[in-house]
C-alpha cells in the first residue's frame, strides 16, 4: 500500500552537514520525494508534535534542542513507506542501531540521533498537517517507480 512518511533532520544532523546524506538514502532505496523545506519549529508546533512527552522531564531539553536550529522536513511517499523509513533511519538509541541505518552510521546519541521519522500512519497524518500545507505537497509520476513496484506492489496485494 502507497503510504506517506514524514521526515525531520534534526538539528544535528544538519550542523554535522549530513542533510545531502539523508537525503540521498531514501532516494537511493526508492521512496519518492514529495514535498521538502527547511524550517524553525516553534512552541505550538513542537507541542503537538511531541504531546506524549509534554509532561516528562526531558522535554524542556528536547524543545530546546529542537528549536537551536531550523531543520529539514521532508514526505516521501512509497510503498509501504512508514516501514522502509524507520528500517532506514535505525534505531532512536543511536549507539544500538544497526549499522548501514542513518543513525547505525552516522550516529551516538539518543536524542540527538540526527533524525525524525513518523512511526504509523496516524503519525504521519499528523506531522504532515503540522508541517506542510496542502501546496508544499506535490503529485508527480516518477519514471523510475515502473522499475521499483510491480502493480501488485502498488495496490498492497504483496
Amino acid at each position: 500500500m502507497i503510504q506517506q512518511a514524514v521526515i525531520l533532520v534534526k538539528p544535528d544532523g544538519l550542523q554535522r552537514g549530513l542533510v545531502g546524506e539523508i537525503i540521498t538514502r531514501f532516494e537511493r532505496k526508492g521512496l519518492k520525494l514529495i514535498a521538502m523545506k527547511m524550517t524553525v519549529l516553534d512552541d505550538e508546533i513542537l507541542d503537538a508534535w511531541y504531546e506524549h512527552h509534554k509532561n516528562k522531564p526531558f522535554f524542556p531539553g528536547l524543545k530546546s534542542f529542537m528549536t537551536s536550529t531550523p531543520i529539514v522536513a521532508m514526505l516521501v511517499e512509497g510503498v509501504d513507506a512508514i516501514e522502509s523509513v524507520r528500517i532506514i533511519c535505525g534505531s532512536t538509541n543511536a549507539r544500538k542501531a544497526d549499522a548501514g541505518s542513518i543513525r547505525g552510521d552516522l550516529g551516538m546519541g539518543y536524542q540527538m540521533n540526527l533524525i525524525h521519522a513518523s512511526d504509523g500512519e496516524e503519525a504521519a497524518a499528523k506531522e504532515r498537517a503540522l508541517i506542510f500545507g496542502d501546496t508544499e505537497v506535490f503529485d508527480y509520476d516518477k519514471d523510475i517507480e515502473v522499475h521499483i513496484y510491480t502493480e501488485e506492489d502498488r495496490q498492497g496485494k504483496k
